[in-house]
C-alpha cells in the first residue's frame, strides 16, 4: 500500500502574508518597486491643494492690485 504524504506547505505560507504587519510590508515593498519603475502618481489631494493655491493667488492678484 502506498503512503500518502501531504504537499509541502512552506511555499504557500511564503506566498501569503499571515498578519497585518506582513501585508503592510508587502504593500510598501510593492509601492517602492512601482515607483522605481516610474509608475509614480501624485495623490489627488496634492493636486487639489496646488490648484486651489494657484486659483487663490490669481484671484488675489486680480482683486488686490
Amino acid at each position: 500500500m502506498t503512503s500518502f504524504q501531504p504537499a509541502d506547505r512552506s511555499s504557500d505560507d511564503d506566498a501569503k502574508p499571515r498578519n497585518w504587519v506582513d501585508r503592510r510590508r508587502e504593500k510598501i515593498r510593492a509601492e517602492i518597486e512601482r515607483n522605481r519603475r516610474g509608475e509614480y502618481t501624485v495623490p489627488t489631494w496634492v493636486l487639489a491643494v496646488a490648484l486651489a493655491a494657484m486659483v487663490g493667488a490669481w484671484l488675489a492678484l486680480i482683486f488686490l492690485v
